[in-house]
């Protein structure tokens, strides 16, 4: 039989706070920093996810909670079936689908609202390893996009990753917003410089 050994205890210090996550915000992130240092691991930390059932309020409060502006929306498989971000169910959408089909806006099912899985653009894996920040920066702003999904390839194909341009300029200590579309590296560097 295994003995185990009671660990002594302490009283909390006074001064003691909350540690935060180390993988979260990297200290020092730059422009020229591997893009993997903002990317969400979805192998470090669990993917925020929604049924297709669920409600526009449902995905609301989840997103609240877990501080995120994007779910992926899974069937019970966990089998990626589209995503929904906070634009998404902000939108003129939801309360389009409320007024016609006669029901509470807050009711409206995720499924209807969310972006289907065939109209995805995901970054692979492998580019990602070989790219920087500001190329991630770049891509985001190129195509306007706040977020972008990494695919790690094989023979059972993952959503390996997220980047968000918003946590990306938490990271950065700038505000960055895809809308805004810079015309070139330099727009984006000049842009970096500004804040």
């Amino acid at each position: 039989m295994t003995q185990y050994r009671k660990l002594a205890s302490a009283a909390l210090p006074g001064d003691a706070r909350v540690c935060e996550p180390e993988h979260a915000l990297p200290a020092g992130l730059t422009m020229h920093a591997p893009a993997v240092d903002a990317m969400t691991d979805l192998r470090r930390e669990r993917a925020v996810t929604v049924a297709p059932q669920a409600s526009v309020e449902a995905a609301q409060q989840r997103m609240i909670a877990a501080q995120v502006r994007l779910l992926l929306v899974v069937d019970a498989q966990d089998a990626v079936l589209g995503l929904v971000t906070a634009r998404d169910l902000l939108g003129e959408k939801p309360t389009r689908i409320a007024i016609e089909e006669g029901i509470a806006h807050g009711a409206v099912p995720i499924d209807r609202v969310m972006v289907r899985r065939d109209r995805i653009q995901v970054l692979d894996l492998a580019d990602v390893l070989h790219a920087s920040v500001g190329d991630i920066v770049a891509t985001l702003h190129e195509s306007g996009r706040q977020h972008a999904l990494v695919l790690e390839r094989g023979a059972s194909p993952r959503v390996r990753g997220i980047f968000s341009i918003t946590r990306i300029g938490r990271q950065l200590g700038v505000a960055l917003d895809a809308s805004e579309r810079p015309q070139s590296f330099a727009d984006i560097e000049h842009l970096l410089a500004a804040s």
